[in-house]
């Protein structure tokens, strides 16, 4: 599953965009557990948490649900501090130099 098309502001939230968050956190809680795989990125579940989107509640489920084994990343800035807490890997980072900056816009596949 998938959200809507581009950058989603947190005063522009509707319904549709809750549902669909919550479609794609139950697809990645299905997938974390089916073992078909080594890793599984969760992309942006940390700003879906900070923006209110998704229940941290959900996701720490997700990790202690999490199979031996399986590397489970949850990318994305404002990570709820549970989730850090729980973690056994942190990381931050910080953007140095962004092509978007230049004039590239997103591309299929990247960051859309």
């Amino acid at each position: 599953p998938r959200g809507r098309d581009g950058v989603l502001r947190p005063d522009e939230f509707t319904q549709e965009d809750k549902v669909l968050a919550m479609e794609a956190l139950v697809e990645g809680c299905r997938e974390s557990t089916s073992r078909a795989w080594d890793m599984i990125v969760l992309d942006e579940i940390n700003t879906a948490c900070s923006l209110g989107l998704i229940p941290v509640a959900r996701v720490l489920e997700i990790m202690d649900a999490k199979p031996e084994g399986l590397e489970l990343v949850l990318t994305g800035r404002g990570a709820p501090a549970e989730v850090i807490e729980k973690a056994d890997l942190v990381t931050e980072m910080r953007e140095v130099k962004h092509y978007f900056n230049s004039g590239v816009k997103a591309r299929r596949g990247i960051e859309k």
